[in-house]
């Protein structure tokens, strides 16, 4: 193994635009949307939408289809297979829910690649509607968290990721992410770490802010494929600073002399 774990997030990171955004627009809610965004919480609104759509007809394979067109960089694509052959641990820590981001992944064939996925439960009930509940039951205690929205603090996750994969010896973590969201887990990360903000978004403006806060080492990105080309320097860099070149069977992805992605000789996830 590599020695890294790589944190994902997954709207306007893994795939290029916000899933719930995108399924209310394909499927023509907007308007109920932006009339009912002010009175509620994001994730209880969600839910909500989930239910206008149910009584409305829409179903549930109408919404898998709107979700198998979300835009994703075939780069990402790439990336994401290069960094599991290359031994790396990948996770998934995001504010969507477990029904679009399993969805979108499935449809991609890259679901398999992910030790787990942390997000919101999303699950088609006994009357065939979706429903998309809060990580963190907000309703009943506070995570306590004034970083985050009430239904999920990130770095509290990426503790528990971190204490898990405690006794595999030292690891270092790449969080890649964009919004707000993103911010708290960015200040848990130490000096061993690194953390991808994407260019302009909330995540980067925060650390841009004040730069001092983070221990982690700062590699932003814009696009799809210079966020492969980062990604892939890092691991490298890992797997050569920690001697495991050999375990990870580097040579087995070569990076093209630009730093670019070369051909992949990709280990295909059991």
């Amino acid at each position: 193994m590599a020695g890294v774990v790589v944190v994902f997030d997954f709207d306007k990171t893994i795939i290029d635009c916000d899933s719930d955004n995108w399924v209310i627009d394909e499927l023509g809610f907007t308007e109920l949307f932006e009339e009912l965004l002010p009175t509620m919480p994001w994730n209880s609104l969600m839910d909500k939408m989930m239910t206008a759509l149910h009584m409305h007809g829409i179903t549930i394979s109408e919404i898998e289809e709107s979700l198998k067109g979300a835009p994703i960089d075939p780069n990402v694509i790439t990336m994401i297979k290069a960094a599991y052959a290359l031994g790396c641990d990948l996770r998934i820590v995001s504010d969507a829910n477990q029904f679009f981001i399993e969805t979108i992944l499935r449809h991609h064939g890259l679901k398999e690649y992910f030790t787990e996925i942390n997000t919101n439960p999303g699950f088609v009930d006994s009357e065939g509607q979706l429903r998309i509940l809060p990580y963190h039951d907000f309703h009943k205690l506070s995570h306590g968290c004034d970083l985050c929205p009430p239904n999920m603090c990130k770095s509290k996750i990426l503790e528990k990721i971190k204490a898990s994969v405690s006794n595999d010896g030292k690891k270092h973590f790449i969080y890649l992410g964009d919004g707000k969201g993103d911010y708290c887990p960015s200040l848990r990360l130490g000096e061993l770490d690194f953390v991808m903000p994407r260019k302009n978004y909330p995540l980067w403006e925060l650390i841009n802010s004040n730069p001092h806060l983070l221990k982690a080492e700062v590699h932003e990105w814009l696009y799809g494929e210079d966020q492969a080309k980062t990604l892939l320097q890092l691991i490298h860099r890992v797997v050569e600073s920690s001697a495991l070149a050999a375990d990870c069977k580097f040579g087995s992805i070569p990076l093209s002399q630009n730093g670019g992605l070369g051909h992949l000789a990709v280990r295909v996830p059991n």
